[in-house]
């Protein structure tokens, strides 16, 4: 399955409240792929033999993995497993993947391997099994060692203190950076990472071999420095209106002072935010369609201005999540999983603690098709509304949505608090059920919601036809 993703990662230092934060709109190029959410406990495997059944990628598993959670697709048989995203009982975060495309030149000297590891298996094949966001480079790059990639894929890494980017471009080789805790990256769907400091290993790790693989075919285009991007990724007229402009729509908010051209091949992996970013900031640019500019398709610009780039969000946006590593809290409070299963233009991010062991039925067990007491299509359902009246329901749907922030924030603060005073199995106990609560108050909210959209609509339509009070 072909995915287009965007990517926003923040260091602790740039966020306003010291957590570390890297996020993901998953898009697929269907317009519906439904996907459910849930708890995979520690185990111990009898059976350590693991087979994609997308690819026929075979490896052996280890036999002992951490408990983890995880948001992959209902229908695996067809569409394969992709488990998405998810915290591990370790509080390491992963998100996987960032679909990225090596050039032809180094792709000819080191061919993806058709049957080696993919996204469909990337998550299952390493969050378990991971201590930290390092070891989480460590672990995977060994795999692409070993077994091969079949894709071009970013994959992306946290834990408190650090946030950590691989992008993996060919068979086998790899570059990874951390995110310097005063800065951040937006990435989207293209080779991102540039000057690579081999002396620095505290900051990045890369493949075996790979200078002299570049050496050796002579692949560097530069006189002077070592640019991962110039060496390995594309530059085409399709980068510069499908991926470039989600670039500098990010960039534009997080840093407005500097001035960029939407189409440039040279926009910076790394910048520093004009001020501290906040958890709403992350979920303005994941929500975002270029707003308030002349590339929004609901804005004010021509027509042909409003069609020339890819928004972040779509109607093919099957899951938005921020991960989110607090912290001012106890460990076993710090991980929270923002999770927005609509369109995330329209609909909220709801918080899961990563200490929980069970999630609620309306997210675990998504229908194939629609049902309104599943999260995925009650929150589609307010997307489909919305968007068929959008200039008239907009509003509305913009204070639902900030009324469900409020909500949550504050649920978030009044959880902490009570959670001061417990541990262990008893902590993870009040966790899961204050979870199962809020997903309840939600749905509530959100059906009332989709109740007015309904009236609302109904009194849109262009069947009527007013020519005395009578009739």
């Amino acid at each position: 399955m072909l995915k287009a993703c965007t990517t926003v990662l923040v260091g602790k230092n740039a966020t306003i409240d010291g957590s570390t934060i890297m996020a993901r709109n998953d898009d697929t190029f269907l317009p519906y792929n439904p996907q459910r959410f849930f708890i995979q406990p520690a185990e111990t495997l009898t059976d350590t033999h693991y087979v994609s059944n997308l690819n026929g990628l075979t490896t052996t598993l280890p036999e002992n993995g951490y408990r983890y959670q995880i948001v992959p697709n209902v229908e695996i048989e067809k569409e394969g497993f992709f488990g998405e995203s998810g915290f591990n009982e370790k509080n390491v975060g992963m998100s996987a993947t960032e679909s990225v495309y090596a050039n032809e030149r180094v792709l000819a000297h080191d061919p993806l391997i058709s049957n080696g590891i993919a996204e469909d298996s990337i998550m299952l094949l390493v969050l378990p099994y991971i201590h930290s966001a390092r070891h989480g480079v460590e672990y995977l790059g060994k795999l692409v060692h070993d077994l091969g990639s079949a894709e071009g894929n970013g994959v992306i890494f946290s834990d408190k203190e650090e946030v950590w980017y691989m992008e993996i471009v060919t068979g086998h080789h790899w570059v990874a950076q951390r995110i310097p805790d005063d800065s951040y990256a937006v990435i989207a769907n293209q080779v991102a990472q540039q000057q690579i400091d081999f002396n620095d290993p505290t900051n990045y790790m890369w493949s075996e071999g790979i200078q002299e693989f570049v050496e050796t075919y002579q692949l560097n285009p530069d006189f002077n420095g070592w640019n991962f991007r110039r060496i390995f990724g594309t530059d085409t007229q399709k980068d510069r209106h499908y991926n470039t402009p989600r670039v500098w729509f990010g960039q534009k908010y997080l840093t407005p002072s500097v001035e960029q051209d939407p189409m440039s091949s040279e926009l910076p992996f790394l910048r520093k935010p004009t001020k501290k970013i906040s958890l709403e900031d992350v979920q303005y640019i994941l929500s975002s369609h270029y707003n308030e500019t002349v590339y929004d398709p609901y804005g004010y610009g021509t027509e042909k201005e409003k069609k020339l780039f890819r928004p972040i969000s779509l109607n093919r946006t099957q899951n938005s999540h921020v991960m989110q590593v607090r912290n001012h809290v106890p460990d076993d409070l710090a991980p929270i999983m923002w999770l927005s299963v609509g369109v995330p233009s329209y609909t909220p991010y709801l918080p899961f603690y990563g200490n929980i062991n069970q999630v609620h039925s309306s997210f675990s067990h998504t229908h194939l098709h629609w049902q309104i007491t599943d999260a995925y299509w009650m929150y589609r359902t307010v997307t489909a509304l919305v968007e068929g009246h959008y200039s008239e329901l907009i509003q509305s749907d913009i204070d639902y949505l900030k009324d469900c922030r409020e909500e949550l924030h504050r649920f978030i603060q009044e959880t902490d608090e009570q959670a001061q005073t417990l541990t262990n199995d008893q902590l993870t106990h009040y966790l899961t059920e204050q979870n199962q609560v809020i997903v309840d108050k939600m749905e509530k909210k959100t059906l009332h919601f989709i109740g007015e959209l309904v009236q609302h609509s109904i009194d849109l339509s262009k069947l009527t036809f007013n020519i005395d009070v009578n009739l």
